[in-house]
């Protein structure tokens, strides 16, 4: 079996990396991915779903030197279950409000954000988990399809 999760969205906080016992590093961040509708009353609702993503390797050395909070990302990658209740995290929030908390481990990150929006931008837009490619280089400008 196999599943996918696509969110674009915006980071809710800078990322922190840390490495684990055996050396490898782990970069996390949360991700609020936003929707907005019109109810069937007239009245404009607003809807926020946030995520906490876990990158590793080569990707979260990249992804936690060239992410801050508010870049702009689309992340690909998988659901991880809470052992204990086999779908999202569940707590209960400083206001005594029950909570959820969505995780999901990266396998592809897309940096959204133009050079204009983020101080620093990775010199390369995707970095994906496995990929061996260490160049992380944009393609020319002519080569971008929009």
């Amino acid at each position: 079996m196999y599943h996918t999760i696509i969110i674009a969205g915006n980071l809710g906080r800078d990322p922190e990396m840390r490495y684990t016992p055996s050396g490898q590093a782990v970069t996390s961040f949360s991700v609020a991915a936003n929707r907005q509708y019109t109810a069937s009353n007239g009245e404009t609702v607003k809807e926020t779903i946030w995520f906490r993503v876990s990158v590793w390797g080569k990707m979260a050395e990249v992804t936690n030197q060239y992410l801050k909070k508010g870049s702009k990302v689309l992340v690909e990658g998988r659901l991880t279950a809470d052992p204990a209740t086999g779908g999202p995290r569940l707590w209960t929030g400083n206001d005594g409000h029950a909570r959820a908390s969505f995780e999901v481990t990266a396998q592809t990150v897309r940096f959204l954000s133009s050079r204009g929006e983020v101080e620093s931008f990775a010199p390369g837009g995707v970095v994906s988990a496995g990929s061996g490619d260490d160049s992380y280089g944009m393609p020319p400008e002519d080569d971008i399809p929009f």
